[in-house]
């Protein structure tokens, strides 16, 4: 991945409850004692076996009494028994109250960590450090965290907002390329329902060349959304936009559980947005940024089974479901639509 001079960037969320920083700068993972008290109290650095040793190490060495949990990588790992292992060791490790987790990970272990602090002595300190594109633009920020329950996602879990989160461009390099595309889906889906400036950056011979803007952008979005609406009751339902249709090929055709093959998280939701997008020449120039990524425009999923999992979708009520739908570029609209509907939006009609 080429990559473009980085500069250092901060944005500050400000909620009715806290604020906190998010610091956007190469190598910052170094740094974390700058940004947060880690003297005087225990820090759990939790990573999984898919993340580089020494981004967890490297944090874990500014720490005076530090310990490194590793779990093992994907999305099996958001589950009730990971998830007490991982109480357990703080535990044993001896954490109270006024200790601290470190997340060094990709959105599994955000997710994760964030909700073993929300939960562990009913709180404690929490930093997030994403180290995948797809974390950094979207997951690393917003409070929300969870395990999934089976086949259901994200359905256990707590609003828990960290003390600040570390995006270190650095961390990028080591990605396959297909995983920094699995991101820059996720950073296309907030381009296309709020910001024609970050739809801009891809439409370029190779977008990933502007990642820090990417990254930058797509966070700004966000951070204005959540402020607006931190816990999901009106505007932050935007940015499920893709999402419905992309969990359920993501249930039937994606890496999650133990898994290994298929089709990534932003594949799915990439493919969940073209169905939504209403305006007829911004869809052509969406699929023309799809063939540049290289994301697929056919899921080759049995849509049979696609439609069941999104009848069970934790947006359904009854016998209505809540979809974003894209009129035009930069703006978005909540439809409440009956489930007999949906087979139409499938192409099953």
């Amino acid at each position: 991945m080429k990559k473009k001079d980085v500069r250092s960037m901060k944005l500050t969320m400000q909620l009715k409850s806290r604020s906190y920083d998010i610091i956007l700068k190469a190598g910052c993972l170094a740094n974390l004692y700058q940004f947060t008290n880690v003297a005087n109290r225990k820090v759990f650095v939790l990573t999984d076996s898919g993340v580089p040793a020494e981004y967890a190490q490297t944090v874990a060495a500014q720490c005076p009494d530090s310990t490194v949990y590793t779990i093992p990588q994907g999305e099996g790992s958001k589950c009730l028994k990971v998830y007490g292992q991982v109480l357990q060791a703080m535990l044993a490790f001896g954490m109270d109250r006024k200790d601290l987790l470190v997340s060094v990970g990709g959105g599994v272990v955000g997710d994760l960590g964030g909700f073993c602090a929300a939960s562990y002595m009913r709180g404690i300190d929490f930093v997030n450090c994403p180290t995948t594109v797809l974390s950094q633009v979207d997951s690393s920020i917003g409070g929300k965290t969870a395990i999934d329950l089976g086949e259901t996602k994200n359905i256990v879990g707590a609003f828990w907002q960290p003390k600040v989160v570390l995006v270190d461009f650095d961390t990028l390099k080591t990605l396959p390329r297909r995983q920094v595309v699995n991101g820059l889906a996720e950073a296309l889906k907030t381009g296309i329902i709020g910001d024609p400036q970050l739809f801009a950056l891809f439409e370029c011979e190779h977008p990933e060349e502007n990642i820090e803007q990417i990254v930058y952008r797509s966070l700004k979005f966000k951070k204005k959304i959540v402020e607006q609406d931190e816990r999901e009751g009106s505007v932050r339902a935007c940015l499920n936009f893709g999402h419905t249709i992309g969990h359920g090929i993501e249930a039937v055709r994606g890496v999650r559980g133990r898994r290994t093959t298929g089709l990534y998280h932003g594949e799915c939701v990439a493919l969940g947005m073209l169905p939504m997008i209403e305006d007829t020449a911004l869809l052509k120039r969406t699929r023309a940024i799809y063939r540049t990524l290289g994301l697929p425009t056919r899921a080759g999923a049995n849509k049979e089974k696609v439609l069941a999992y999104m009848q069970h979708d934790k947006k359904a009520r009854g016998d209505h479901i809540t979809v974003i739908k894209c009129p035009g570029l930069g703006c978005w609209r909540a439809d409440s639509l009956p489930m007999t509907e949906l087979p139409a939006l499938l192409g099953m009609e």
